[in-house]
């Protein structure tokens, strides 16, 4: 007589909601795995719907050396990740849910009509087809001295038994939304180094602006200008003067240099180009050309088209002299020196660097120090510029976890 019974299919245990934990559901539920993912929130995807607020950017289009070389330091390993699921990938998934994309003129790729909330509704629809139980306003607190999830929900504190376990807690920036950082000590309670979490694609403060300055232009964006470290390539784009320093796309672009630099030296300064399209020699020409009762603001301003906040700028950061002096004039505005001196709170933070690294986990992205629990997404230990870089390595890391989790109940069923 045959034994028709089957053995019950396993149960994983997701936390967190966003990209990554929502990436991995999809690949464990097509695996036939049965799927509980617990968010905190009321509702999963919160920041991954902000962040698409000003148009959806969910990855980018250009040659995958250059893509991957914005990772830095952790380039070798988000590399990896992306052997398996990349920027085309991810383009023919978001397809495969019947949302359009389109290749900004920054290379920057869209959903057609530049929303994330028609991308996650298709998304959340599919992932109840497969099967996937979603838990809202359930808080992840730990495990118990028997190895059981800590799950405390608006009924109160229950034990979770899983087969395996996916951590997708995000970092530690935008708080409000879920990523507040909390799964640092729970993890190294466990035994499990975690790299300090720092903030990414954030604004720096300077010692103090003026008060005229503050005043006056806080919020004021400086457009067409150039940005740079010493030593370093200037970039072009535009910021925008803080209350308390400098903040904004290219600002962000170069603030894993700009952290790590006042992390060793104590401040950054950096040099602002107020003028890149306009050759040094051309300007000290233009400077030199008498003023005659003219005020130094409309010498400026008709000589080389710089006022408003750009000439407050430069008057607040050029010495004294340079304004006697066409050459010195000159040479501030192609190279105005800003001395940064922090980053702004981790809280304000697009995103977050530091978190898991690589080297506590194996190639699945699997704890080293608690087998059959895996991580993926911002809460390990890698950054990138804003660009679509972000989320396209959250997307990847969840499905490196998910088949590494696969590959594990395998083996331990």
């Amino acid at each position: 007589m045959t034994d028709n019974h089957q053995p019950p299919a396993s149960r994983v245990a997701i936390i967190g909601g966003g990209p990554a934990g929502l990436m991995a559901a999809e690949v464990l539920a097509l695996g036939g795995v049965q799927v509980d993912l617990y968010d905190g929130m009321p509702s999963v995807g919160r920041k991954f719907l902000l962040a698409g607020v000003g148009g959806m950017n969910i990855t980018h289009a250009e040659a995958k050396p250059a893509f991957v070389a914005r990772y830095g330091a952790r380039q070798a390993e988000v590399t990896e990740l992306l052997q398996d699921f990349d920027a085309e990938a991810l383009r023919a998934w978001i397809h495969d849910l019947g949302i359009d994309t389109f290749v900004g003129t920054s290379g920057r790729v869209f959903p057609t009509d530049m929303k994330a909330a028609p991308l996650l509704r298709a998304w959340l629809k599919r992932l109840r087809e497969l099967g996937m139980y979603i838990h809202t306003r359930h808080r992840w607190l730990g495990w118990d001295d028997q190895g059981a999830l800590r799950i405390v929900s608006p009924a109160g504190e229950h034990l979770i038994k899983a087969d395996a376990t996916l951590l997708a807690l995000g970092g530690a920036s935008w708080a409000r939304l879920g990523s507040d950082g909390a799964w640092v000590s729970l993890l190294q309670d466990r035994g499990v180094t975690i790299a300090p979490l720092q903030a990414s694609n954030c604004g720096f403060d300077v010692t103090a602006w003026s008060a005229f300055l503050r005043d006056k232009f806080a919020g004021a964006p400086l457009k067409n200008v150039s940005l740079s470290l010493p030593g370093e390539t200037p970039r072009l784009g535009e910021c925008v003067l803080t209350t308390s320093g400098l903040e904004g796309s290219l600002v962000y672009a170069l603030s894993a240099a700009i952290r790590e630099t006042i992390n060793q030296h104590g401040s950054a300064t950096v040099h602002l180009d107020l003028l890149p399209q306009t050759p040094l020699s051309k300007l000290q020409v233009a400077l030199s050309k008498p003023r005659g009762s003219q005020s130094m603001a409309k010498h400026l301003h008709r000589q080389a088209g710089i006022d408003g906040a750009k000439a407050a700028l430069l008057r607040e950061l050029a010495s004294a002299a340079a304004f006697n002096d066409p050459a010195q004039l000159a040479s501030a505005i192609k190279a105005l020196p800003i001395p940064l001196v922090r980053p702004r709170p981790l809280d304000e933070a697009i995103s977050t660097a530091g978190g898991v690294p690589f080297e506590q986990m194996d190639g699945q992205l699997m704890l080293k120090a608690l087998p059959g629990t895996f991580c993926a997404g911002e809460m390990l230990d890698w950054e990138a510029p804003t660009g679509g870089y972000l989320l396209t390595t959250c997307f990847a890391s969840g499905r490196r976890a998910a088949q590494g989790m696969l590959n594990w109940l395998s083996h331990h069923r």
